[in-house]
């Protein structure tokens, strides 16, 4: 199979993809067959990504649309549009997320509430509203962005950790629904562990990038960050048809931490 068809013929939604790893793994997806609509609330940097990868595919083969995950109108418009674009959604990637910092004592409620929803509540409103467009579009496959921190806690990531852990159960119940009603929708998560993305700048601390950068880096037994790009691969991976035995599970991109 040649590479430029691991994913040939796929349809893909790609949220919070106006940067970091939801651009990446559009344009991983593009560069190897898919046609992808990607969406945030950051219109312009999703138009903005989405034109770089048609010329760099000398095609239109990626559209951009403005989208916010916690609404469930705009969850409707957005898969509204990649039904007009591209015929319909056969990939669904919930990668829009954020990270917040602060203990169960330090967080106040709304900033709890406020994780939780986009975190965790547009995993739920992507899974539920996309399904009957997968259903139309089979064989298809669900990858939702959950963290390591959503394996492994840390008692400065309360909302974080509660959040990213609900993305991983929530995704084998959606992966069990479908097996059960027999349809050829899987359901994955991938969990990284730090990444080479604006998202880690909130670890910074008052520290220089470059101090923080390596004090993030020791604690993973490879040595290194991870780039955005050892995501991206993992995402194309569980889109192709390669993993179609591969439903339920999580993939961890952690250069080993959860080892240690």
């Amino acid at each position: 199979m040649s590479s430029f068809t691991r994913v040939g013929g796929k349809k893909a939604l790609v949220t919070g993809a106006a940067q970091g790893l939801g651009a990446a793994s559009a344009q991983m997806l593009a560069r190897h067959g898919a046609q992808v609509i990607l969406t945030d609330v950051n219109e312009a940097g999703a138009r903005r990504v989405a034109e770089s990868i048609n010329i760099e595919m000398g095609q239109e083969v990626a559209w951009a649309a403005r989208h916010d995950v916690t609404s469930a109108d705009d969850w409707t418009e957005a898969l509204h549009q990649a039904v007009r674009l591209m015929g319909g959604v056969s990939v669904l990637v919930n990668n829009a997320g954020l990270v917040m910092t602060g203990s169960v004592e330090d967080l106040e409620l709304d900033q709890w509430r406020h994780v939780m929803q986009v975190n965790t509540d547009s995993v739920f409103l992507g899974c539920k509203i996309a399904l009957p467009y997968l259903r139309d579009s089979q064989p298809g496959s669900i990858i939702n962005l959950s963290s390591m921190a959503g394996l492994m806690a840390s008692p400065n990531l309360a909302a974080y950790n509660a959040s990213k852990a609900a993305v991983w159960l929530l995704t084998k119940s959606v992966a069990l629904l479908t097996a059960k009603r027999g349809w050829d929708i899987r359901c994955n998560s991938i969990h990284p562990t730090f990444i080479r993305t604006p998202m880690l700048d909130i670890f910074r601390g008052g520290r220089e990038e470059a101090a923080m950068l390596e004090r993030l880096a020791r604690q993973v037994p490879l040595g290194r960050l991870g780039e955005p790009d050892d995501v991206a691969y993992a995402v194309l991976y569980l889109a192709s048809d390669e993993s179609r035995f591969i439903t339920a599970s999580e993939l961890k991109v952690d250069g080993g931490i959860s080892a240690t």
